[in-house]
């Protein structure tokens, strides 16, 4: 992937990247792997905001991706890679022997026409999906499970990779993108590969509109709304937050306040936190 910039012919063109879609084989997705996404727009069951700076944006369909990988043993082609509206990733579509079709993520050199499979058997090759056991050290993986048959539930953005460090019994020990080192089961499924699109994060919006495209809103600054909005505001005039510290709207500490429970049940497998600490 490379990123593509413009000629300044207009002010928001002088800043504007756009990824070039070298990649891209299939304009249509699959019909009938596509379905209907409802909008909530930061809204919950009870139709209140509970994630704020979210509504509008481009009308999309929602591809179903299969994390679980659970078609054994049966070889699969792939038939197209596409762009995928709801992720960072692009996505190809397979075309398994027996006639079904499915979406996963697509891996970085995973080319049209090439063979991957899933299972215990399967080889060592992009795009392949094994049990962590079966997998060698130092391997890139994405799309791990956590729990045996649940789906895959770590490293699935793109650009995204993580490595086989060491296994100990039942436990691989596994090094994600942030530097963090945490025990997943060797009986959970991972895709070989690193996650495609690398340079999506490099990107440049360039103008405010192509944000909304996204449905994503402005964002206010606290001080500058009133108090019932946000504990920074009110006052005369500029009068700064007029708390002690930054805090958030329900009150949180906003810089370098742990929210991370104390004793949460995942502790005990993670080995390293992010940073190494």
């Amino acid at each position: 992937m490379a990123i593509k910039s413009f000629k300044p012919v207009t002010p928001t063109l002088r800043y504007r990247t756009v990824p070039d879609f070298v990649e891209i084989t299939a304009s249509t997705p699959c019909k009938k792997l596509t379905k209907g996404k409802r909008r909530v727009s930061g809204r919950s069951s009870l139709g209140r905001i509970t994630v704020r700076r979210r509504g509008g944006g481009h009308k999309r369909r929602y591809r179903e991706i299969d994390f679980k990988r659970d078609k054994r043993n049966v070889d699969a082609v792939v038939a197209a890679i596409e762009y995928d509206p709801n992720r960072t990733a692009r996505i190809a579509l397979l075309h398994y022997a027996d006639g079904e079709k499915r979406y996963i993520i697509w891996p970085e050199g995973l080319k049209v026409g090439a063979r991957v499979m899933s299972g215990e058997n399967a080889k060592i090759a992009v795009g392949n999906a094994l049990p962590l056991e079966k997998i060698p050290l130092g391997t890139m993986i994405h799309n791990i499970e956590l729990h045996p048959g649940q789906g895959a539930q770590l490293v699935r953005a793109a650009g995204g990779g993580a490595q086989i460090t060491a296994k100990e019994g039942d436990f691989c020990i596994v090094r994600l993108r942030s530097g963090e080192e945490r025990k997943v089961l060797v009986k959970c499924y991972a895709t070989i590969g690193q996650i495609g699109n690398a340079d999506h994060f490099n990107l440049t919006h360039g103008k405010a509109g192509r944000t909304r495209w996204a449905g994503r809103k402005p964002k206010v600054r606290g001080v500058v709304m009133n108090p019932v909005d946000h504990p920074h505001g009110g006052g005369e005039g500029k009068s700064g937050q007029g708390n002690p510290h930054p805090v958030s709207p329900t009150g949180v500490l906003a810089k370098g306040y742990k929210t991370r429970k104390r004793r949460k049940y995942s502790d005990k497998y993670i080995v390293n936190r992010i940073g190494g600490k």
